[in-house]
C-alpha cells in the first residue's frame, strides 16, 4: 500500500508557491521563477529547488515586493486561511508594501493610468527617457 504524502519535507518550490497561494497555477509560479522574480538569500532560483522551513523568499508580484519566511510546507493547495499558513510575511516587507500602495493610491509616482498619453505627455516622456540614458 502506496503511502500518500501530505506534508512532505521534500517539495519543489514553484510546487510551494502554487500551494501558499502566490500564484494561481503551477505554470505561473514556475515562469516567475524562471524570469527571476523569486530570489533567496540575494539569488535567483530554479523552480526544483526544495524550500526548508525557515527559508526567506523575496517575490516579485505586479507592483509589489514580497518578503516571506517559509513556516510549513505543503504539495496540496488548500483553502487561503491554510495557505498563509504556510508562510509569514517579515515586517519589513508589510510596510514597505503598505508604503508603495500608499503612494500608487495617491498618484506620486508621477505615473497616470487614464489611457493613451496625449502628445505633451509623449514628449515628457521622451524628454525624460533621453536626459536618462
Amino acid at each position: 500500500m502506496a503511502q500518500k504524502p501530505e506534508e512532505d519535507d521534500k517539495v519543489r518550490l514553484d510546487k510551494w508557491l502554487w500551494a501558499a497561494r502566490f500564484y494561481k497555477t503551477r505554470a505561473l509560479a514556475k515562469a516567475a521563477i524562471e524570469s527571476g522574480k523569486v530570489h533567496c538569500r540575494g539569488e535567483r532560483c530554479k523552480p526544483g529547488k526544495e524550500p526548508r522551513v525557515g527559508d526567506e523568499f523575496v517575490l516579485r508580484t505586479g507592483f509589489d515586493e514580497r518578503t516571506v519566511v517559509v513556516t510549513a510546507l505543503s504539495v496540496v493547495r488548500r483553502g487561503a486561511p491554510e495557505a498563509q499558513a504556510l508562510y509569514e510575511e517579515t515586517a519589513q516587507s508589510l510596510a514597505r508594501r503598505e508604503q508603495a500602495a500608499a503612494l500608487r493610491k495617491a498618484g506620486a509616482l508621477g505615473v497616470s493610468t487614464d489611457g493613451r498619453p496625449t502628445k505633451k505627455q509623449r514628449r515628457q516622456l521622451h524628454q525624460l527617457h533621453d536626459s536618462a540614458g
